[in-house]
C-alpha cells in the first residue's frame, strides 16, 4: 500500500474533553431502555472471549447482554455472569430469534474461522443492527468480502488490518492513518486501527488519535474487553463515532491506570476500572 500523507487533515486528540458524553438517567429508567447487546462468538477452545465482552457491556451499561456461543459454554458462561442470558447455539437457524430482539451485536470474539463461526458471522452480517466486528470476525471477512450494516465498527489490530487491506503489516504501521482511513471508506464503517497511538477512523475522513495507554496492555484479551465496551456505548444511543472514540478512550486511560502496577496485566482487570472511569466522565445520575 502506498504511503499517503494527509497534512491538511491532522487527527483530532482523545481527551475528556473532546470525548463525547453518556447522559444521565431520568429516576424511572428501566433496563429496556439501554439497548440488548448480543455478543456471538466462543468456539471450542477459545470460550473465554465472549465472556470478557459481555462481562465489558454489561459494567458499561447495556440494559440487557445476551451471549451465544458454542453448547459446551453455557454452564461456565452462567457460572462467571449470572447476569448475562447464555444461548448454546450449534448453527445458525439457532441463532435467530435471539439477534432479532438485540439492538446491537457484537462478532468475533472466539469465534474461529472454521464452519461453525462463518455460519454465524453470515448470520450476523445480514442484521441491521449496528455491530462491533473483532478479531476472527475481521479475518473471515478478509477471506469472503461481506456488507456490513451501516454505522458499524471494525476493531482491527495490524494484523487483521494488513489481511483486509491484502497489505504486509509494515505497510499498515508505516502509514496507520492512511490504512484505518482507507479500511472506513472501503467498508462504510468506523475503523479503529488498536496498538500504539490507536486511531479511530471515519468513511468521511474524520480521524482521531488515542495518545493515552501503557505498555502492561500487551496481553491476550484485551481487545475482547473494548469491542464489549463500544457495543454497550452503542446500545445506550451513541453513534457509532461517538462510541467508537468514547470506548477507545476508556479504554486506554483504565490501562494506563492500572499499568502503574508494572506487568501482569489481566484483560478483566480492566473493566472495573473503566466502570470507574465511565462515572467520572458521565454520571449515570444527575
Amino acid at each position: 500500500m502506498p504511503r499517503t500523507k494527509h497534512p491538511d487533515n491532522a487527527p483530532e486528540l482523545l481527551s475528556s474533553v473532546s470525548v463525547a458524553r453518556l447522559p444521565s438517567r431520568p429516576l424511572d429508567s428501566h433496563k429496556g431502555d439501554f439497548g440488548h447487546v448480543l455478543v456471538v462468538g466462543g468456539d471450542l477452545g477459545t470460550g473465554g472471549a465472549v465472556l470478557l465482552s459481555a462481562e465489558a457491556a454489561l459494567r458499561c451499561g447495556a440494559g440487557l447482554v445476551s451471549v451465544a456461543t458454542r453448547p459446551e459454554h453455557v454452564s461456565a458462561s452462567l457460572s462467571r455472569l449470572p447476569e448475562v442470558m447464555c444461548l448454546g447455539v450449534s448453527s445458525a437457524n439457532q441463532l435467530m430469534a435471539v439477534l432479532e430482539r438485540a439492538s446491537v451485536l457484537v462478532v468475533g470474539p472466539g469465534l474461529g474461522q472454521a464452519a461453525w463461526g462463518r455460519s454465524l458471522l453470515s448470520a450476523v452480517a445480514n442484521a441491521q443492527q449496528a455491530q462491533v466486528w473483532d478479531a476472527d470476525a475481521l479475518n473471515l471477512l478478509a477471506q469472503a468480502p461481506l456488507a456490513l450494516p451501516s454505522a458499524s465498527i471494525l476493531t482491527p489490530h495490524p494484523g487483521e488490518a494488513a489481511r483486509l487491506l491484502g497489505v504486509g503489516t509494515e505497510a499498515v504501521q508505516a502509514d496507520r492513518p492512511g490504512a484505518a482511513r482507507k479500511l472506513a471508506r472501503r467498508h462504510d464503517s468506523i475503523c479503529v486501527l488498536k496498538g500504539a497511538g490507536t486511531l479511530v477512523a471515519a468513511p468521511d475522513g474524520r480521524l482521531a488519535l488515542c495518545a493515552r495507554g501503557h505498555p502492561a496492555m500487551a496481553g491476550a484479551g484485551l481487545g475482547d474487553v473494548l469491542t464489549g465496551v463500544l457495543a454497550a456505548l452503542l446500545a445506550q444511543g451513541l453513534d457509532a463515532w461517538q462510541a467508537a472514540c468514547l470506548g477507545v478512550w476508556l479504554h486506554a486511560c483504565a490501562g494506563e491506570r492500572l499499568g502503574i502496577k508494572g506487568r501482569g496485566l489481566a484483560a478483566s482487570d480492566l473493566v472495573p476500572t473503566i466502570r470507574e472511569l465511565l462515572e467520572e466522565h458521565s454520571a449515570c445520575q444527575a
